[in-house]
């Protein structure tokens, strides 16, 4: 009798007995050492446990302060900042498109007031923060640096890292303002700045995850992330930028699904593959051949359906990640599918990584996993299928060529479109959606925010327009005119913006008169 074929979720086959002699590359690789597929780090966990963060960010600054102080409180070791959309495309929160949207799905961010609400009691110096941010990356970069320099800190111990990656959001997230070149030209200026003043800066986290939400499988998040980090480089290389310098601040986000073993191969692969990519592209600084990554788990792997089921899910994905290398990691709450995370989802999200980290074993070894027949085999095949993606893109021109003619959209939509038929006939099975399925009532308390927030926003902005210097608003404003239109980096002219306390969106639009809207 025929055994049906078993496949992972990027439809490579899994067979029933893995041997030494299904394993490709043979040679015997090193943590820390090129090409790192075993870990960046020689000693890994033993050294140093991955940053644990809990994204955070809803409502006011006000609020969301108060959630940070409570995860630092709970153990958690690095902020990661959500800003709502109104902010992530560079509208303030009295501007007409920003109804409805002020605060759900992150903070509300107008100003360097909100800024400074936002990390009050919190020495940006002594705590590592993550921003997702992107098309108005450079506009919250200038904010928090401009409150630093309030603070009194030395610019040169601030770390942290802004997502910046605009490619992603052209192929798969949608947050968008200006066309691909002055948005490459505008993260390529953060590059050269922060290499200048904010040198333990991560300048861009070149982003999987969001591709991964969009539907795509392991294989292309890894090969389009791949593929739109060379294109960043490329772009500061046209620019004449050190690939050595700028190189060990590029930084990657990724995300862990169920599939445990083909996650933990997708991670061990992306390290090999980025290494022999920036080789290639000229790097000989091995700190700037190896790729770090922050991992969060799979947002659109959980269910509204029996929602604690998704602290088991979590748990996988947590493991995943660790198993796979992580130097950073987010747990999403249960209640994701539902709302925002209560405090109670975010604790036991927290608490998931700290039972891995003290209790499980795992983070006693380095690439523990490392010497398995199927594991080493899985991650030789994961790497081939990805090569083969990136080199159809590089034949298309890159990945901006790649994104303006459709080819990594329609990608993703295909495999989104296979995924969810393979749900709705059973042959894949999600517990308690398809199969186990009980009529129960949904208790989980939701998260929910108060439209008067765009109220509350509104007014702050009136008076802080009624009370800031409107002839240095004014100059600031043509100076960042100027430098859009002369080619000068815009970093130094949007610092001097946000110090004056010119809006978010003033900042957006003054850029907007000069390098348009894509449409």
């Amino acid at each position: 009798m025929n055994e049906k074929k078993k496949f992972t979720d990027s439809d490579i086959e899994i067979k029933q007995l893995y041997t030494a002699a299904d394993i490709i590359n043979k040679t015997e690789e090193t943590p820390g050492q090129f090409p790192f597929t075993r870990g960046i780090q020689p000693d890994m966990y033993r050294g140093k446990l991955w940053t644990m963060r809990q994204y955070a960010g809803f409502s006011t600054a006000e609020e969301s302060n108060k959630r940070y102080h409570y995860l630092l409180s709970q153990g958690v070791m690095g902020l990661s900042v959500a800003f709502d959309l109104p902010t992530q495309i560079g509208y303030d929160s009295d501007h007409d498109l920003a109804e409805g949207e002020v605060g759900k799905v992150g903070v509300a961010i107008d100003s360097l007031e909100d800024m400074e609400l936002l990390f009050k009691d919190i020495k940006l110096e002594e705590v590592s923060t993550s921003m997702t941010i992107n098309a108005t990356g450079f506009i919250l970069l200038a904010l928090y640096v401009a409150l630093a320099k309030k603070q009194g800190a030395d610019l040169h111990k601030i770390t942290g890292t802004i997502q910046n990656d605009i490619l992603k959001e052209y192929a798969a997230r949608g947050t968008y303002i200006y066309p691909p070149k002055p948005s490459m030209r505008i993260i390529t200026d953060i590059f050269e700045w922060c290499g200048n003043e904010l040198p333990k800066w991560n300048t861009i986290s070149i982003s999987g995850y969001h591709i991964r939400e969009a539907g795509s499988t392991a294989v292309q998040e890894i090969a389009f992330t791949l593929s739109n980090g060379k294109a960043y480089v490329k772009a500061a290389l046209e620019k004449g930028m050190d690939i050595n310098v700028f190189g060990k601040r590029l930084s990657f986000f990724f995300n862990a699904h169920n599939n445990l073993f083909e996650e933990v191969a997708k991670f061990r692969a992306a390290r090999r593959m980025w290494a022999q990519m920036m080789k290639e592209l000229g790097a000989t600084d091995s700190k700037a051949m190896m790729l770090r990554f922050h991992t969060q788990t799979g947002g659109s792997t959980l269910t509204a359906q029996q929602p604690l089921n998704n602290i088991s899910r979590v748990t996988i994905q947590t493991l995943s990640a660790v198993l796979g290398g992580t130097q950073s990691l987010h747990t999403n709450g249960y209640d994701e599918a539902l709302s925002l995370p209560t405090e109670e989802a975010a604790r036991i999200a927290l608490r998931t990584q700290q039972v891995v980290a003290f209790e499980s074993g795992v983070v006693d070894t380095v690439d523990p996993l490392a010497g398995s027949y199927f594991i080493e085999s899985l991650t030789d095949e994961v790497e081939a299928k990805a090569w083969e993606l990136i080199h159809k893109i590089d034949i298309l021109g890159g990945s901006v060529n790649a994104i303006e003619e459709g080819f990594i959209q329609d990608e993703i939509a295909r495999s989104a479109y296979i995924y969810q038929q393979q749900i709705e006939s059973n042959e894949k099975i999600i517990v308690g959606v398809n199969k186990f399925v009980v009529d129960e009532k949904n208790n989980v308390p939701g998260f929910r925010i108060d439209d008067s927030i765009r109220i509350m926003q509104a007014e702050k902005l009136k008076q802080l327009r009624n009370k800031r210097n409107s002839e240095k608003v004014k100059i600031s404003l043509q100076h960042l005119d100027t430098a859009a239109k002369d080619g000068s980096n815009i970093m130094p002219f949007v610092i001097e913006a946000v110090e004056n306390y010119c809006t978010l969106g003033e900042i957006a639009d003054c850029l907007r008169n000069v390098f348009g809207e894509y449409k």
